[in-house]
């Protein structure tokens, strides 16, 4: 389900349509007992035929009708928790009145994806076709520390590899330090060391490095030898500090290994590739009450345009689907998809409980600061970045993703996390909507920034890819907005750098999953 279907006022069929009257107001869905302000609604002025009680912000909900004690709060179609006092039509609704309940109403049935047209479908981007016959947007160099002792001399590597080959070299888009503070001081067996290999593995062979160089110091539990890299003169190399005889010793031993890898990499050049082979990491972080509104249904349907071309769109997140994942569950290809979805979600209720914590600690002070109140109105919101397509797999964190279409993987909901799973698992582009401000890179995989409201845009201009705030003032539609986030997808695919990767980001996001026990 895309629960997207207009009422009255801004609606979110605004999706589709162009807003003519542009209220400061939206109800998403037929049924829903909220509206949502697009603008600061003053007290006394009248929403949806009824008068508002107080001041209500942006981002924030006004009851429509009256709601009693304990009953549902409806938006997007669905619960998104139940009232701790009684609600009266006009009254602000959040914290105060509202609270997590865990109730799913029943998924309606679901609507098409966003139509791709033969020419969105026969759309090429310009790439680096690699020795394997995968698709790269970037060419970077890696260095890979295996083990947090090497993460000073890895960063002491790029940096003097930046400084005196890179200017050697324009096909080259940069030597990238992989640091990470794990690799010793756990168990070489269970799912903490699992994750790590798992995750440092998918980016040893990421499509993106044309070239890797993998440090270690000799004596963790995370031995090079794990990941297999050839011998001289291959792309992909490594060694031990302590074999090098030192820190500096290390450096300038790397020089020599990176110039040979350079003299390979260096000499591919972009050629024509269908969008197809495009797999994009969707991401959402600083979520506010125009999130679920504007930049993530926009996305969705950007990911509907790129699994109509056959590419991949990988949905994550999983403790802010929880709440939504019915509507997912719903949409999947087949009902082996649907049980592997539903065992990541029992996994996640029984490793929250271990700790004493709840899914609905989630959402954070900022979130509930834009508007939104519990885990289930964010995840309602969260889940239209994966627009209408099917779900057509499920992988467990930084497992290789092979499936097209829209597929799903378990992670947290802490984003430099969940991209790194994302990259790990071949994501070779992230996006990344955004309602207070996050700022993210996610290198080798460049990273779009999508603002859910034109006033961040504004504030954040240097950060933002795209304002999706348009759609709030009626100025753009979703389907509209949309379509110009696949066309700068495309656009980034063949090499326009995003506004994070022209500050600089992405060298420090990469944050492998924390499991097992530090020992």
């Amino acid at each position: 389900m895309m629960p997207f279907e207009s009422r009255s006022g801004f609606s979110a069929a605004c999706s589709r349509e162009k807003r003519l009257d542009k209220q400061p107001w939206i109800i998403l869905s037929a049924g829903d007992n909220v509206a949502v302000a697009t603008a600061a609604i003053a007290q006394g002025s009248t929403v949806a035929g009824t008068e508002a009680r107080q001041k209500i912000d942006p981002g924030h909900k006004v009851a429509i009708a009256d709601i009693p004690l304990g009953s549902p709060v409806v938006k997007y179609g669905q619960a998104i928790g139940r009232t701790t006092a009684e609600v009266k039509a006009g009254d602000h609704v959040h914290s105060h009145n509202l609270h997590f309940e865990n109730d799913r109403l029943a998924a309606t049935a679901n609507s098409a994806p966003e139509t791709a047209t033969p020419q969105d479908k026969a759309r090429t981007f310009m790439g680096y076709r690699r020795a394997d016959g995968r698709a790269a947007t970037r060419n970077y160099i890696g260095i890979i520390a295996s083990v947090n002792c090497s993460t000073t001399v890895c960063r002491a590597i790029a940096d003097e590899a930046n400084r005196t080959i890179l200017p050697h070299y324009e096909g080259i888009d940069g030597f990238v330090p992989i640091v990470h503070d794990q690799g010793c001081g756990m168990s070489s067996t269970g799912d903490g060391m699992n994750v790590l290999h798992r995750t440092l593995a998918g980016y040893t062979r990421h499509v993106n490095f044309g070239g890797v160089l993998m440090i270690g110091l000799g004596c963790e539990v995370n031995q090079l030898t794990l990941y297999g890299q050839s011998g001289a003169g291959a792309s992909k190399r490594h060694f031990n500090i302590q074999d090098a005889g030192g820190s500096r010793r290390a450096v300038e031993r790397a020089m020599g290994v990176l110039r040979e890898i350079a003299a390979d990499v260096g000499r591919e050049k972009r050629v024509p590739m269908s969008i197809g082979e495009i797999i994009i990491g969707l991401q959402c972080g600083g979520s506010d009450g125009f999130s679920g509104i504007t930049a993530n249904p926009a996305l969705g349907v950007a990911a509907d345009l790129l699994a109509a071309a056959g590419g991949t769109a990988i949905l994550s997140e999983t403790s802010e689907i929880y709440g939504a994942e019915h509507l997912l569950r719903s949409r999947a290809v087949s009902d082996e998809v649907a049980k592997k979805l539903d065992e990541k979600i029992a996994w996640w209720e029984d490793y929250v409980a271990l700790h004493g914590a709840s899914l609905d600690n989630n959402p954070s002070p900022g979130n509930k600061r834009g508007g939104l109140t519990t885990i289930l109105e964010k995840s309602l919101g969260a889940v239209a970045k994966g627009g209408r397509s099917p779900l057509t797999a499920v992988y467990g964190y930084a497992e290789r993703v092979t499936a097209p279409g829209l597929v799903f993987m378990d992670t947290p909901g802490y984003d430099p996390v969940s991209a790194t799973g994302q990259v790990a698992g071949g994501a070779n582009m992230i996006a990344f909507t955004t309602g207070r401000g996050s700022c993210f890179g996610c290198r080798p995989a460049p990273s779009l920034k999508l603002s859910s409201n034109s006033a961040l845009y504004a504030s954040m201009e240097e950060d933002m890819d795209i304002d999706c705030g348009t759609i709030a003032t009626g100025d753009a539609t979703i389907s509209g907005k949309g379509r110009e986030i696949f066309d700068l997808i495309v656009d980034t695919a063949s090499g326009k750098k995003t506004k994070s990767e022209i500050f600089g980001y992405g060298d420090n996001e990469f944050v492998p999953w924390h499991l097992g026990a530090t020992l």
